[in-house]
């Protein structure tokens, strides 16, 4: 279970996870060596369950980002699910409820290459996408 420091603490490894304990700790008025106790503690209890980076995908000449919703035919969902890793577009799956089951996040360098994704995806049922313009 979470406390109220255990609360803080994760939201100052959510702005940056790679603060030393001892930075950390300023930040949240515990030692370094409590620090690390509750982070060991918060990781083994799955709590915490990776630590990542956020990359600008425009530098690497990926120009268009893109969330697809797929209403995957009948009897093919396990098939679709079991798949979707085959796909290095997609950066995030996520199976939703209403009309869609699936909504995806992609990356991808251009139009060509999405018009590609979704000739792919047709296979599996229909598709509506909504291209994503700017973090609010």
């Amino acid at each position: 279970m979470v406390d109220a420091l255990d609360l803080k603490l994760l939201e100052v490894l959510k702005e940056n996870s790679r603060l030393s304990f001892a930075d950390l700790g300023r930040r949240i008025s515990l030692s370094p060596s409590s620090v690390r106790e509750r982070v060991q503690k918060m990781e083994d209890s799955g709590t915490i369950k990776k630590y990542s980076i956020q990359i600008d995908s425009k530098k690497l000449g990926y120009e268009l980002e893109a969330f697809i919703l797929v209403k995957v035919f009948p009897g093919l969902l396990k098939d679709v699910l079991r798949r979707i890793k085959d796909f290095p577009e997609i950066k995030e799956a996520h199976r939703i409820t209403g009309n869609q089951n699936l909504h995806l996040k992609v990356i991808l360098k251009n139009q060509v290459e999405l018009q590609g994704l979704l000739d792919k995806l047709m296979h599996f049922g229909d598709t509506n996408t909504l291209l994503i313009l700017s973090e609010a």
